[in-house]
């Protein structure tokens, strides 16, 4: 079956079966997926639905299943939700605070809100911040006392071990409903909406705005489909140069970042300030820099599998396309290429193109990303 729009040279696609993503992957998964899922948003993922289904076709209850892009953590707990072990990394503060927290939550509901609760009455007992210290875009969004809370509640949760209350924290930092911490703001993508919601006629969405309940019923939203992870799980925060994946695995399911398109950095930047205020400061955007760091982390990836994946296990990348003529806008070439050079071993066996609409997993600004790719490879 060929897809109109597959961005791929007709010598790729020779003798590969081509098929079109299932019209099941663009149903909504919002209120079935297991609850974990929406801990807190992150800019470019994979629905939780096509990850489990990726999980179930490559690979088996009980084999390694390794994400070296892990993002969210969707592809690890699907693959833990389903019996696999997992062995997820990703570059990102961010990513590992949410991996971890999805991979190893609170065994029940009790169980967290008790662990809140000790946090913020110790949150509670530290001194005071110093409001002149946070930089202004910062203090743009919040009312002095909610940000106040927010502070001493985050410098709590930076300690090994809760993970999983700074995921929930983090789920409510931003956003224009009275649930959540910020003066009216975009969910994904800080930035403020005063001028759709100016102050002078919406005073109440200016008005202080309490940690705890919104804390306590992001925990409770989170524990609604709430299915604990049984796979055995590990995460590092490392790149991929510098990953070392295990010796053996069964399959590499993963979704790099997309090359040219998505800013990881300032998508996310309000809340990696508070993971740690000197990441939000070094954000780079830099379009050249992300599309040559995509080339060098496929290329040292490629070298990895070419060396673990076991005999008839299988490689999956997805990967986001852009539609124009230029050969930087067509990451899966890319991934072919190295796969070619660095993997000879692994054997392109399908594609699965999956077209996508602008306001899926995609900023306003990148209406380029019309389609993802499943390039499907099998070590012979």
């Amino acid at each position: 079956m060929r897809n109109e729009r597959l961005t791929l040279s007709p010598n790729v696609l020779a003798g590969v079966q081509v098929e079109l993503a299932p019209h099941s992957w663009k149903e909504s998964c919002a209120t079935t997926e297991c609850s974990l899922h929406q801990l807190s948003p992150y800019i470019g993922k994979i629905k939780s639905s096509i990850a489990g289904e990726l999980v179930e076709r490559f690979s088996m209850r009980g084999q390694l299943v390794v994400d070296p892009f892990a993002g969210a953590g969707t592809i690890p707990l699907e693959a833990a939700l389903r019996g696999r072990r997992v062995f997820g990394a990703d570059i990102s503060p961010y990513a590992r605070i949410l991996s971890r927290a999805k991979l190893c939550p609170p065994a029940s509901l009790e169980t967290a809100v008790e662990e809140a609760e000790m946090a913020l009455e110790l949150a509670w007992s530290l001194p005071s911040p110093a409001l002149r210290s946070v930089p202004e875009w910062v203090r743009n969004f919040f009312h002095p006392d909610t940000l106040c809370e927010a502070l001493r509640f985050a410098t709590v949760c930076r300690r090994p071990g809760r993970e999983f209350l700074m995921a929930c924290f983090l789920g409510v930092l931003h956003h224009q409903r009275p649930g959540f911490l910020s003066f009216p703001s975009s969910h994904l993508v800080p930035y403020l909406r005063d001028k759709k919601y100016p102050k002078a006629k919406f005073p109440e969405m200016y008005a202080y705005r309490e940690l705890r309940p919104r804390l306590l019923a992001k925990i409770r939203r989170s524990y609604k489909r709430f299915q604990k992870p049984i796979g055995i799980a590990q995460f590092n925060q490392c790149a991929v140069q510098d990953l070392q994946l295990p010796e053996r695995f069964d399959a590499l399911i993963t979704s790099p970042p997309y090359m040219n398109a998505l800013d990881y950095g300032r998508d996310n930047r309000l809340r990696l300030w508070f993971i740690e205020p000197s990441l939000a400061e070094s954000v780079d955007n830099d379009f050249t820099k992300r599309r040559q760091a995509f080339r060098t982390a496929i290329d040292s990836l490629a070298t990895k599998v070419e060396a673990g994946l076991v005999k008839r296990g299988f490689c999956v990348f997805v990967v986001g396309e852009e539609f124009n003529r230029s050969f930087e806008a067509h990451p899966s070439e890319v991934v072919l290429a190295t796969i070619a050079e660095r993997a000879p071993s692994l054997r392109l066996r399908r594609i699965i193109s999956d077209d996508i609409p602008d306001v899926r997993r995609t900023r306003r600004e990148c209406k380029g990303v019309k389609t993802e790719h499943f390039l499907v490879f099998q070590r012979v």
